[in-house]
């Protein structure tokens, strides 16, 4: 009952490799990226100082204000862009990008490049 399934623990191994190598410092914040079955969600945080710094995700007024999407990867980019305009905004402009175990493809790489297209730089 009480037990993850055999995907989820495999995300959580990846995430394990990955938070080795990537650290966000205030210079370079991280970009943590997280998506359930529903939503997608995003945030630029400073590892240092344990703070979130921006975020956004589907469930923001700002994605559910405009026109309804025709799938989650276009949601996902403009997820993307919200968090990157939202750390311009705070006068960060390189982050480290953090998939969070997920696999670079889809929403994950989606998100990145909505982010990139904002001006955000990893």
């Amino acid at each position: 009952m009480g037990s993850t399934n055999i995907r989820q623990k495999t995300r959580l191994k990846r995430k394990k490799r990955i938070r080795k190598k990537i650290f966000g410092t205030m210079q370079r914040p991280r970009l943590s990226v997280f998506r359930s079955a529903r939503h997608t969600y995003a945030q630029v945080v400073d590892d240092t100082a344990g703070h979130t710094l921006a975020a956004a995700s589907t469930r923001d007024k700002e994605a559910h204000s405009g026109p309804k999407f025709e799938n989650k990867v276009e949601a996902a980019k403009l997820v993307g862009k919200l968090v990157g305009q939202r750390a311009l905004g705070k006068g960060i402009k390189e982050v480290v990008f953090d998939r969070n175990g997920f696999l670079y493809h889809g929403r994950i790489k989606s998100l990145s490049e909505g982010a990139r297209e904002a001006g955000l730089i990893f």
